[in-house]
Order: C-alpha cells, then structure tokens, then sequence
C-alpha cells in the first residue's frame, strides 16, 4: 500500500466530524473535551471522544473512542486523523495514543498535528506493532 497523499484527505470534513465528538466528550473532571476523526482505508470517517472516570487512570483518551468506534464499525486500517480540544484547536496525541493509533494505521498514516501533517512513522519513530511482528513471523526465526 503507499503512503497517503496529503492531499486527498478531506481534513475539513475531518476536523468537523472530529469537533462533533468533541461536543460529546464526558469530561466533568478536566473540563477539557476533545474529538477525534480519521478516515478508514475503506473511505468511512470514524470518530470519537475522550470519556473521563473519577479514577482518572481509566479515563479513555478520544483515541480510545475512535479506536473502539473502528473494530465496531467492521474494522480496516486508519489513513487520516485529526485531534481537537474544546476551541478546535489541533492536538497531538499523547504518546500512549501514537501507539494505539499505530496499531490501527495503513502504512503511511497521516496525522495533522499543531506542526503539519505527518505520517505515523514521524510522530511515532521506530514503532513497534503488527507490522513487525508480522515481518519476524515471515523472517522465520
């Protein structure tokens, strides 16, 4: 597969799906809502938001949302993403959240982050996931 063009993700109708989820964030601790949208390699835009707990350590980052949204919705491989807070503003996922993301990305992921847009492999440098092990299972050893 090649790697997205930055150009053919709709990040628009990225960012208002996204700001969509955001507006229903359950969030009554931190005050701090965010959504989250990506593009499916089959063309579906997936969304989510973060979900806060009293126990702050089982809080679930918007990511966790998306994510869960993605297996639920029949699964595929995220090409796009976007992140917003409350203002709209981008955010960047939180490292714990790069590698969620990483395990549901198409090689060559695009992220729009407060920098650009980046690819997977330049906000998460030398990833760990399924595409490694699958290259040790292939290697034979």
């Amino acid at each position: 597969m090649s790697t997205p063009d930055v150009t053919s993700a709709d990040w628009e109708a990225l960012r208002t799906a996204a700001t969509e989820a955001m507006h229903k964030a359950y969030v009554p601790y931190s005050k701090f809502p965010v959504g989250a949208a990506a593009i499916a390699d089959d063309g579906r835009i997936i969304s989510g938001c973060n979900v806060e707990n009293a126990s702050y350590g089982v809080t679930l980052c918007a990511e966790c949302s998306l994510t869960s949204a993605l297996i639920m919705s029949g699964g595929g491989r995220l090409v796009a993403f976007t992140c917003v807070d409350g203002h709209g503003n981008t955010l960047m996922p939180c490292g714990r959240c790069r590698q969620l993301l990483y395990e549901h990305s198409a090689p060559g992921m695009l992220l729009e982050t407060v920098s650009g847009v980046k690819t997977i492999d330049e906000v998460l440098p030398d990833a760990f996931g399924p595409r490694q092990l699958d290259d040790y299972a292939a290697s034979g050893t």
